[in-house]
């Protein structure tokens, strides 16, 4: 059977300590593109941060994959949950791709399936992304997915020497399952008679 995280052009993984080159590249990308300017990371910096990264615990429902390239095997992006509100059934993703990867479909693929995981999986309602006003790609991408501007905020951020908008796009469940198919990951197959599911009703004592 096909993972969950395979799709067509990606897959989902987790962090290895080996994929520090990659990130170190992306964090170059983002500065040549006028992204958000931060201090020089070390080479060690980067090490350490996968080393950490690929033994680190999932923070109740926020995490951090790396986006794979099924035809080269070679990480080409990363997508992650963050401020996860499981009562308000709330959450907000990030995505980053290398600038020699965008535009090939392997944000799109790797959103969707992050999307599908946390509506499905883990019973989210609502995904919110937060987006810089003059990122009209990314913009766009979250258009074609299915998400709908829900605020603009203006000269809300600062880099590049100069204050920019910000843009906030949501999308519901149902409107995901609407446009991307049904929420459901796996129909579950029955067990081998020797498997268990621990504090499932009928399970026998210890």
């Amino acid at each position: 059977m096909t993972s969950f995280w395979t799709g067509r052009r990606v897959r989902l993984r987790g962090v290895e300590p080996e994929d520090w080159t990659a990130f170190m590249g992306f964090a170059v990308d983002e500065e040549r593109s006028g992204d958000l300017l931060h201090p020089p990371r070390s080479a060690e910096g980067f090490r350490a941060w996968t080393k950490e990264q690929a033994v680190a615990k999932a923070d109740g429902d926020c995490f951090s994959l790396a986006v794979e390239a099924l035809d080269t095997g070679q990480i080409v992006g990363a997508v992650g949950s963050h401020f996860a509100d499981p009562r308000a059934g709330r959450f907000e993703y990030g995505i980053t791709m290398g600038a020699g990867h965008r535009r090939k479909g392997y944000a799109t693929e790797a959103v969707v399936m992050l999307l599908r995981f946390m509506f499905a999986e883990r019973r989210y309602h609502k995904c919110e992304a937060r987006i810089f006003g003059c990122n009209e790609a990314s913009l766009a991408m979250h258009r074609r997915l299915g998400f709908t501007e829900e605020g603009h905020l203006r000269d809300h951020v600062f880099f590049a020497g100069r204050h920019h908008d910000l843009v906030v796009m949501g999308i519901l469940a149902d409107e995901f399952a609407q446009l991307h198919g049904s929420t459901v990951v796996t129909p579950c197959t029955s067990p081998g008679p020797g498997s268990v599911v621990s504090g499932a009703a009928g399970a026998s004592g210890p």
